[in-house]
């Protein structure tokens, strides 16, 4: 048996906690005190020197323990501070040690911080840490996402091992995958709102994206990149992840609200939501209108920047006439003169005249153009009898104005111009009888 051997045999024991102290119950005394914070460590160097080039160093210039004798290390700035080490330290001494998605990052980074390299001892550390990611970890796509979240604690460490982007690569790659490939569990419960044809038991094409919906904005945005850049995925269901992650992520997405006291919040809110527009397929089929405008709606409650609202409005000129009355009722900020936001419809109006404009000079179909102006007047002719209805601010010149933009629109039926124009003058009639009505009003009535 040779020396190297038997003094790991002699020295191989437990590490004991007490307080702020761990030791390894062995036969030999403790020769060095490793400080990580404000727990100290009484170990051997035999098998730290054997496997760290970094304790190497340190202990070449190190103090002396002036009530054990034994020398002192300080490594305060270690990744992972004392858990990672004392991982460190029992792979040293030869013991099992329980890794997992939770811990290998900080045990990888403090693996990478002590040198524990092949060129100090052959199966080191990092070795063992590769081998594990490779083999294990990476092929997970749980554990790849519980990996990258992890990475963000431990910057710059894990961007230097390259960390982050081997797990977006390993989560881009299964995200690519044909469905009919997927054989790990993922989270999805949207299943009822799957066409009728797909099988309960089949892999949805968009399986991947409420898990991705866990992640920071900046993670998640790293990630889409990464997928679209490799490819094989359609922008449509890019779309859906966005579309999840905004559901998940804003507050009253799904129903504008306008409780946001928080400052700090809204800034936070604000700065994912110009992220997410920022992310859009610029593919028109990409997403819905619904979508936009409820990214739309978000924007306008959390105050979002002027760029993004017009990216928004071009979005939704592109595809307005999938839009139904609802969509069109976007509260107004605190303190304007309407309740809802009138002028923001007019501004989606004209992105919509400007984009059938546009095709026109394509030479795309008269027909494609006339059916979704078609759609579009009957919108506008809907939402003015709406909003004429509850929103009792409504000036006599924004109703005409509004209603003149869609005027040469073709229409099966101007029945629905017509009920707009009645609703309009009963309300303005109705408020006549309490004193609430503008001249231009009582003109237009008399």
């Amino acid at each position: 048996m040779s020396f190297k051997i038997l003094v790991h045999m002699v020295c191989f024991g437990i590490l004991l906690s007490l307080a702020v102290f761990r030791y390894v119950a062995t036969e030999l005394a403790t020769d060095v005190v490793v400080i990580v914070g404000d727990v100290k460590f009484h170990l051997h160097k035999f098998p730290l020197l054997s496997k760290s080039a970094r304790l190497q160093k340190l202990i070449a210039t190190t103090t002396t323990d002036e009530q054990s004798d034994d020398d002192e290390i300080r490594i305060p700035d270690i990744p992972g501070g004392p858990p990672a080490f004392e991982i460190c330290a029992k792979f040293c001494y030869g013991m099992a040690v329980t890794l997992n998605a939770y811990n290998v990052v900080a045990v990888r980074c403090a693996a990478e911080y002590l040198e524990m390299y092949e060129s100090i001892e052959s199966g080191n550390l990092v070795y063992k840490m590769e081998v594990f990611l490779n083999s294990s970890v990476l092929r997970s796509w749980k554990d790849s996402i519980i990996v990258l979240q992890t990475t963000r604690s431990f910057y710059p460490w894990s961007e230097d091992v390259k960390l982050d982007v081997r797990c977006l690569e390993s989560i881009a790659l299964k995200a690519a995958m044909d469905p009919a490939r997927v054989d790990w569990s993922y989270t999805y419960n949207r299943r009822k709102l799957l066409p009728p044809e797909m099988n309960n038991n089949s892999v949805p094409r968009d399986w991947w994206v409420e898990d991705l919906a866990e992640l920071s904005i900046d993670l998640f945005k790293r990630v889409v990149s990464t997928i679209r850049r490799k490819g094989g995925v359609l922008p449509e269901v890019i779309g859906e992840a966005l579309e999840v992650y905004a559901a998940k992520r804003i507050p009253g997405f799904m129903i504008q609200n306008d409780d946001n006291d928080d400052e700090e919040d809204v800034m936070e809110q604000r700065s994912l939501l110009e992220t997410l527009v920022s992310m859009l397929p610029s593919e028109k089929q990409s997403v819905s209108c619904g979508f936009l405008i409820k990214l739309l709606k978000s924007s306008v409650s959390f105050e979002c920047g002027e760029e993004e609202r017009k990216e928004l409005s071009r979005r939704i000129g592109e595809k307005l006439e999938e839009a139904n009355v609802g969509d069109l009722l976007i509260r107004a900020p605190e303190g304007g003169e309407t309740v809802y936001d009138i002028d923001i419809v007019e501004t989606l109006i004209d992105e919509f005249v400007t984009q059938t404009e546009k095709r026109d000079e394509l030479d795309c179909s008269d027909d494609i153009n006339d059916s979704s102006k078609a759609n579009v007047a009957k919108l506008i002719d809907g939402y003015l009898a709406e909003i004429s209805r509850i929103e009792t601010n409504l000036s006599t010149t924004k109703f005409i104005t509004i209603a003149e933009k869609v005027s040469t629109f073709p229409r099966q039926s101007h029945d629905g111009v017509y009920r707009a124009i009645d609703m309009f003058l009963k309300v303005m009639s109705a408020l006549k009888c309490i004193g609430f009505m503008s001249f231009e009003t009582k003109v237009l009535i008399f």
